[in-house]
């Protein structure tokens, strides 16, 4: 598959996401980064409109799991508490987590969609498996890092919406 920086698609938030936009775009499976992308990295509780989100798409046709770095157990619990599926460690953005989930729910990657808000793990990791990328604006860079992060990203964000690819 193709190596690429850009999103397919940009939303400022994970909640942006809805069924009727994913089935417009064929997705029957969207995979969820964690941390910052469902909730910040020093807390494991979602909003209120988080939870709403969750439930919705969860009553929905489109599967969701979430497809985290972390190596931590929080991630495990929060999956565990929200009744999600989930596959920690996945390295991305190397293909070990996304095939997985993929050979996991037997669905082509074409028809499924990573949302995450970072573009080297991400959004790479999805556009060299050939699922769908969707950038999400970060709940909180918190740290310097994080920031730091953001600002090396920033070029790639500007050539998607040159691209017209932009927030939908």
């Amino acid at each position: 598959m193709p190596f690429s920086l850009l999103p397919k698609m940009m939303v400022p938030g994970i909640t942006d996401l809805t069924e009727e936009l994913l089935k417009k775009r064929k997705i029957r499976l969207l995979m969820l980064d964690f941390d910052n992308t469902i909730v910040p990295y020093t807390t494991s509780t979602p909003t209120e409109e988080m939870e709403q989100w969750l439930k919705r798409m969860q009553a929905s046709e489109i599967a969701i799991c979430v497809v985290s770095n972390s190596k931590k157990g929080r991630v495990k619990e929060f999956c565990r508490q929200y009744d999600i599926p989930c596959i920690t460690h996945s390295k991305k953005p190397f293909p070990k987590g996304i095939r997985q989930c993929l050979e996991k729910y037997q669905i082509p990657a074409e028809n499924c969609a990573l949302a995450g808000d970072q573009i080297f793990t991400d959004v790479l990791g999805a556009n060299c498996q050939g699922v769908q990328s969707i950038l999400v604006k970060a709940i909180h860079n918190h740290n310097f890092w994080l920031k730091a992060r953001h600002v090396l990203e920033l070029p790639f964000i500007f050539m998607a919406r040159k691209r017209r690819i932009g927030y939908e």
